[in-house]
Parts: C-alpha cells; sequence; structure tokens
C-alpha cells in the first residue's frame, strides 16, 4: 500500500483523541464515527488553505456534499487513542474533489482504516452539482502539480 507521504505537499494530517463518545459496546472506535473524523480533516485541510466553508457557501453559492465513499476498516483503535487523520487531495474535476483518507494510530504509525471519498460541489439554493469556483480548482490543481519537497 502506498504511504500517505508520497506527496507531502498535498498530505494535511491532523491529530484527533478517541472519547468513549466515539466507542462502540466493545470498546473501539464505532464505523461511523470514521466517516466523522475524515469530514473534519477535509474541512481542516481547506482552512488551511484559506478556504472556509462558511465563506464559500456565503460568497460563492457553494456547498460540498460526499457523494461515495468505499471505506476499509483495518484494525481497531481504543478510547484515548491518538489517531493521525490524513487527507490527500488525489483529483481535481470539474464538480468534484476526491480524496484518499486514512486514520493512523499516532502512537505506531498502524493504519486503523482508510478510505477513498468522492466529494461533489453543489449549488446552496438547488443542491445540485456545479463547477468549482475557478479560483478554487485553479489553486488546486497547482497544488497537485507542485513537486515533491526533498528532504534538507
Amino acid at each position: 500500500m502506498p504511504t500517505v507521504d508520497e506527496t507531502p505537499e498535498l498530505t494535511f494530517d491532523w491529530l484527533v483523541r478517541v472519547y468513549y463518545e466515539d466507542t462502540d459496546a466493545g470498546g473501539v472506535v464505532y464505523h461511523g464515527r470514521y466517516l466523522n473524523f475524515f469530514e473534519r480533516a477535509r474541512t481542516e485541510w481547506l482552512r488551511t488553505l484559506g478556504y472556509e466553508q462558511d465563506r464559500l457557501r456565503e460568497q460563492e453559492g457553494i456547498l460540498f456534499a460526499v457523494r461515495h465513499v468505499d471505506i476499509d476498516y483495518l484494525a481497531p483503535a481504543r478510547f484515548n487513542d491518538a489517531l493521525r487523520l490524513a487527507a490527500r487531495l488525489t483529483r481535481v474535476a470539474g464538480a468534484s474533489l476526491e480524496f484518499e483518507q486514512h486514520a493512523l494510530r499516532d502512537a505506531d504509525g498502524s493504519c486503523c482504516c482508510r478510505a477513498q471519498v468522492k466529494v461533489a460541489c453543489v449549488d446552496t439554493e438547488t443542491l445540485r452539482p456545479t463547477r468549482l469556483p475557478r479560483h478554487l480548482a485553479s489553486d488546486l490543481l497547482v497544488l497537485m502539480r507542485a513537486p515533491a519537497e526533498s528532504p534538507s
């Protein structure tokens, strides 16, 4: 499996702690909670790029909606584990973005969950697909084409 650090300029890491509310009766992270974790990581990634989702909604008239998720649960995460959520942009299309996401146990780097997520750009009024704003699509395409930084 390729590592999430293959293209560091595209990978965003965000650390979260597993709380009791995140776990099921078996004491492991409830499977649906990973979708929440991944959503937050994508939101924080956009924020670091200077794109606040509320501003995109108000000024550009767009929202992002998850269209498709392909998810694999690989190892249990438990209460109080620190998880490093990695989000990597893999594709920019006219009205969508695609991400590869991982939940890695911070203590040992083991992958607890991985997902491929397709996010549609939709109009706030009609909730129908609409093209990404030109400046956003352009910024993301430039980011995707940027050469990987070499270690110093």
